[in-house]
């Protein structure tokens, strides 16, 4: 049984190390890795691995939003090349754990029968008390359980999509995101093996606010690409722009009164720090390890801070919905101005058409009588005129 996991990635210095280390234990075979033009560090750790023969590196520094394509080259590279059974697509921030903490995920792939094709792990945002930076594996240790209706009140669409886990196949193609293949979703997962995606995405100020910008770079030097102006990272990055997005950041992560009171919408869950902390006698790199787990020079925000910046980013967000109100209105108001244009663009044209269709002689005729009534009006005008 061989396992293979492909990511893309672009200045994830904080969380990466924890990333593979993580990984490598649980038993994956083959990573294969694209840095897509690292300014951070990425790229000189990924070296390291790479020179250990750990992992198959490359580079692609042109960012044009191409993860599909990569990814897609990777998957396919996977089977065809190292004869990969399984293929995990991740992200940098994205830890695939078995729901039975005492199983790797090299148990769970094994244990999957053999007419299994692709299935899907669920994904668990990771939150906790916002920070200036640092991985956030200490602080981010609570499960989010939000509705969409709480979600959108802070910023986020929705809570995220599952991951596809598939089969190894030579010509396997992954959507943007890693979230879906064009293979069947076929084969049950036998029950104490499953397994479940931890995802941590608002690790730090500094490490959102390079994921925006950059992501709104990249756009920016792609016109072609066009995104909807309600895309959350095209609205992030307009936060941004406008000197907003460090408190749409802050009121992303709850208060650490609701996380630690409010046990339905957050649970806490200490298995990835844990488990991480174990592993740095262990690991590859224990230094690197080690660093990336210390949370001493966080700068986490205090609780009064928090709460002042989350006021801040509602009063933004209420504005912001104004906004858009707004602009619908004008867009409907514009179609509304358009419709009326057509009909009476049409209304002209079968004017024009029914004057065509009448004969000359009549049109003779009715401009003579016109005309002679206006002659009549005028002159019985100036009789009354000159009587009165």
């Amino acid at each position: 049984m061989k396992i293979a996991l492909t990511m893309m990635v672009r200045d994830e210095a904080d969380i990466i190390v924890p990333m593979l280390e993580f990984h490598l234990a649980q038993g994956v075979d083959v990573l294969l890795v694209t840095d897509n033009g690292s300014v951070d560090g990425t790229a000189e750790i990924l070296q390291g691995y790479a020179d250990k023969g750990l992992i198959v590196l490359a580079h692609d520094p042109v960012q044009r939003k191409q993860q599909s394509s990569l990814v897609t080259a990777m998957a396919r590279r996977a089977r065809t090349e190292f004869a990969a059974d399984w293929v995990i697509n991740a992200d940098a921030d994205e830890f695939l754990f078995p729901i039975d903490r005492t199983k790797t995920i090299k148990q769970c792939f094994e244990a999957m029968s053999r007419t299994a094709v692709s299935f899907y792990a669920p994904v668990t945002n990771y939150v906790g008390v916002p920070a200036q930076r640092g991985s956030g594996i200490d602080r981010l240790v609570y499960r989010d359980h939000r509705t969409e209706d709480e979600l959108k009140s802070v910023g986020i669409n929705s809570q995220p999509t599952p991951n596809c886990l598939h089969r190894g196949d030579p010509s396997v193609s992954v959507v943007q995101g890693n979230h879906f293949t064009d293979l069947a979703v076929a084969g049950e997962v036998p029950e104490g093996f499953e397994m479940e995606v931890l995802h941590l995405p608002w690790r730090s100020w500094e490490q959102f606010e390079r994921k925006v910008t950059n992501a709104g770079a990249a756009y920016d030097a792609n016109p072609d690409l066009t995104p909807s102006p309600n895309h959350h990272g095209m609205m992030d990055y307009r936060r941004w722009q406008a000197g907003r997005l460090r408190h749409s950041f802050v009121t992303r992560l709850p208060l650490r009164d609701a996380l630690e009171n409010d046990h339905e919408t957050y649970t806490k869950d200490t298995s990835l720090m844990t488990y991480l902390h174990a592993l740095v006698p262990h690991a590859v790199f224990p230094d690197l390890l080690a660093a990336a787990l210390d949370s001493s020079k966080d700068e986490a925000l205090t609780d009064e801070d928090h709460a002042h910046s989350a006021d801040l980013a509602h009063q933004f967000m209420d504005l912001e919905g104004e906004i858009r109100e707004l602009r619908q209105q004008v867009k409907d108001a514009e179609a509304l101005a358009e419709s009326y244009r057509l009909e009476r663009d049409y209304a002209r044209q079968q004017a024009d058409k029914a004057i065509m269709n009448v004969p000359t002689r009549d049109l003779v005729g009715y401009t003579s009588r016109t005309l002679a009534r206006k002659v009549v009006r005028r002159a019985l005008g100036e009789v009354r005129r000159r009587r009165g």
